[in-house]
Parts: structure tokens; C-alpha cells; sequence
């Protein structure tokens, strides 16, 4: 092997591991925060005329997006998309616990270099096991739900019973949400499995 050509192969290998070393202090310097927007209903608008115990409304959001709201027989869907018939559209909006539930009026998104990749919601899920003096008692749960691009689908299930459930909401959305394939990967359950997680998740 030549002395020129050897020293050209470093210089080659030099140059790769710069550019990599460029691309790994790029991604270590993205700055991952959380704003919040309200979904309560004063908030957000009506859509259509309710029909009994139905309703449909949408709330803003960030970047452009809004949230779709959808309430039918005591359970509420939560979709985002940038149009109502985008958000309409998604697996989101199709997605219902079995039990009575409804989402809190609180949204966190999570923003990576100020474009929200995920939400992270508050929900209650009535425990028909579990009743209490004005019927069943509430368990409450953190859903991560992630964003366009691709698809708007649930990621992780946390028992916001948990002591640290808002650190473990955020770390999967952090590491999980823009790469979860919807239809595909199951839903995560980050933390310990309690008792509004088996409410959430279909029974086998």
C-alpha cells in the first residue's frame, strides 16, 4: 500500500467521521419543550348542532393543527390533523375506550425545535367495578398521541396514578411517537400496569 494512498483514505475517513460527528451534535442539539392549549369547551366551537348526547368540536392547537373532539353515548375520540376532515380521518378518531371516558381539558405538546411531533392528554375512564356514591369512580390515565407527519394514533398509556406518570408520558413521546409505524406497533404502557390500564386496553 502506498504512503499517498494511504494518507488519502484517512483524509476520506477523517472527513466521514466529521460529518457524522456534524450530524450526532445537530441531534444532541434539538430542543425538545412543552406548551399548553386548552381543549375545554368554552374554548373550543361546536361543529353542526349536537344531537342528544353527541357533539363535535374542534380546539386550537399548535404549528397550524387542530384538535377534533368527537363525543358520542358518555366516550370522546381526540384527533388532530390541519383540517377537521384531516383529523376526521385518522386512526385517532377512531379510537374508543370501551368504558364511559372523557379527555381533560388540558393538552401538552411536546415540540421539537418549535414543531409539535406529540401530544400528551389527561383522560378519565369510569371503572364500572369500582362505584362510588354517584356511580363509577374515575381512573385517570395520561394518553400520547402522536402528530403529523404520518399518521395521528395513540402511542403510550401511563396510569397517571403513578408518581412520575408525567416524566414517563413525556419520555415516550420523546423517544417513541415520531417513529411509531400506527396499525403497526402496539401502544406502549410506560410504568406500572394499573388498574385504568387493563380499562383502556381490549381485553383478549
Amino acid at each position: 500500500m502506498s504512503k499517498s494512498f494511504t494518507l488519502g483514505a484517512l483524509a476520506r475517513i477523517s472527513g466521514v467521521l466529521a460529518l457524522c460527528a456534524a450530524w450526532s451534535g445537530q441531534a444532541a442539539a434539538e430542543t425538545i419543550a412543552s406548551v399548553y392549549t386548552s381543549a375545554a369547551a368554552k374554548d373550543c366551537r361546536t361543529i353542526g348542532k349536537p344531537d342528544g348526547d353527541s357533539s363535535t368540536q374542534t380546539c386550537p392547537g399548535k404549528d397550524g393543527l387542530i384538535l377534533l373532539v368527537n363525543e358520542g353515548d358518555l366516550r370522546q375520540t381526540v384527533s388532530v390533523g390541519r383540517s377537521i376532515s384531516a383529523a376526521a380521518k385518522e386512526p385517532a378518531a377512531q379510537t374508543w375506550f370501551g368504558p364511559f371516558n372523557s379527555a381533560g381539558p388540558t393538552v401538552e405538546w411536546r415540540m421539537a425545535d418549535g414543531k409539535p411531533f406529540a401530544i400528551i392528554q389527561r383522560w378519565l375512564i369510569a371503572d364500572n367495578d369500582d362505584q362510588g356514591k354517584k356511580g363509577p369512580k374515575d381512573k385517570p390515565m395520561l394518553v400520547v398521541t402522536r402528530l403529523p407527519p404520518g399518521a395521528v394514533c395513540h402511542v403510550a398509556y401511563v396510569d397517571a396514578a403513578a408518581t412520575n406518570a408525567n416524566e414517563l408520558a413525556r419520555q415516550a413521546a420523546d423517544e417513541a411517537a415520531r417513529s411509531f409505524a400506527c396499525g403497526k406497533d402496539k401502544v406502549k404502557v410506560m410504568g406500572p400496569r394499573g388498574r385504568v390500564i387493563d380499562l383502556a386496553l381490549p381485553q383478549p
